[in-house]
């Protein structure tokens, strides 16, 4: 996969572009860091590939450019670096995407918001993004018993054609994803360190390359063995699926705990459902008295259909979410339009009298009434993906109307209260 020039700055922002021994020459951005730039450029109508123009002094010259000049342009100058470390990548078949980018899972962006991770880095195939996703969770020291119950799920999961979505750990997480990839389905395992060594791996290879195995991680390949980091990619396997199976966990503490307990309590992207048969577990116990259900244990391909279910989280934020505009949402990308426009549906009886294009623009009218006080035409377009010419002959005929005013410093659209 060929490198976007969005991409390519992102890489050169936020990784580390680990080749040997090399010492790094500046830190590369946190995601706090690089949220903070992805909104300074946003409100500057700008991309991050803007950043490796030869206009870039003056970008960096910005007095609201929020972070230092001096360590931007030495992570900017890793131009030549980048090459040799992507070839590096290629050679072990190893992709790279971006928040950027088309491929970039929408799961990831829709649910995760500026959150997401700026980068993803994969080996297999990326289609596996597209299906619907089981992940499989649980502890890594179990009993044979456990091995066998998480093997069978992964095993009713390939006879689904639903794809196994786990971290790889070992226990639980590998031993669903071997179930599924035994019986000839698809796999995605989150990692949060060691993709080049699994990639490398000769178990993973042949799965690897018949499309059935999709290694990711959000992390540099090369990256070793980090507790913090392993914590945090609990919410991506979550995040990537569409329903959740909680196999085994301890009673407040661990990673499997943790994660679930976030998103029994923060996020809700998907059901939780814990394993209601066999060896009994407090750490089970104590989830479900925090809303997790009970796995009603299905033994079929149309009982684990019957359980799979769509993407339940909101697509309106609730008070607790981030909203769908703000100034870090992320370059490029958003709800399709016919998803944002599902929960404001107007009744027949509104649009009976209206042109096609009045009808659409009366959708656009309420999608925006519901947003922040402020918007540009970048994030209109990003986000309903529509053309920038669009966005702004729609936000021009609100400011016809008189509901929305313009501003020219900075550049947007501001609704009048």
């Amino acid at each position: 996969m060929k490198l976007s020039p969005n991409t390519k700055s992102i890489l050169l922002l936020t990784a580390p572009l680990v080749l040997g021994r090399q010492a790094q020459s500046a830190k590369p951005l946190t995601l706090t860091e690089y949220k903070k730039m992805t909104t300074f450029l946003l409100e500057r109508q700008l991309e991050p590939a803007d950043l490796t123009s030869i206009d870039v002094e003056q970008i960096l010259e910005d007095p609201a450019q929020p972070l230092d000049k001096a360590r931007l342009g030495i992570l900017l100058s890793r131009g030549f670096l980048l090459g040799q470390v992507a070839e590096r990548w290629a050679s072990m078949g190893i992709w790279v995407t971006s928040r950027a980018d088309a491929e970039y899972p929408n799961k990831l962006k829709n649910r995760l918001h500026s959150n997401a991770p700026p980068i993803i880095y994969g080996c297999g195939d990326i289609s596996a993004f597209d299906s619907p996703g089981l992940a499989v969770v649980g502890s890594r020291e179990i009993n044979q018993d456990i091995v066998s119950y998480s093997s069978e799920i992964g095993r009713l999961a390939a006879n689904s054609a639903v794809t196994v979505v786990s971290g790889g750990a070992r226990g639980v997480d590998q031993a669903a994803m071997r179930g599924a990839l035994d019986s000839d389905g698809k796999v995605i395992g989150m990692l949060a360190d060691g993709l080049q060594e699994s990639s490398l791996n000769r178990e993973n290879r042949d799965h690897l390359m018949n499309g059935r195995l999709l290694l990711i991680s959000a992390c540099d390949p090369s990256t070793a063995f980090n507790t913090g980091l392993r914590m945090q990619r609990n919410k991506f396997i979550y995040a990537l699926s569409e329903t959740a199976i909680i196999v085994n966990a301890n009673h407040g503490k661990g990673g499997t705990w943790n994660g679930a307990l976030e998103q029994l309590t923060k996020f809700n992207f998907v059901p939780i459902y814990v394993r209601s048969t066999g060896e009994p577990s407090k750490g089970l116990e104590a989830l479900i008295s925090k809303g997790a259900r009970l796995w009603p244990e299905p033994d079929t391909p149309e009982g684990l259909q019957a359980v799979m279910v769509k993407d339940t989280s909101p697509l309106w934020p609730t008070p607790e979410q981030p909203r769908l505009f703000t100034t870090e949402t992320i370059e490029g990308h958003g709800a399709s339009l016919d998803q944002v426009t599902a929960p404001t549906v107007l009744s027949e009886l509104e649009l009976s009298d209206m042109l096609p294009i009045d009808e659409l623009f009366s959708v656009v009218r309420k999608i925006l009434a519901r947003e922040g006080d402020y918007v540009t035409d970048l994030q209109v377009s990003t986000q309903l993906e529509v053309s920038r010419s669009q966005a702004r002959q729609w936000l021009d005929r609100l400011v016809d109307e008189g509901t929305w005013e313009k501003s020219k410093r900075p550049a947007r659209y501001h609704r009048k209260l």
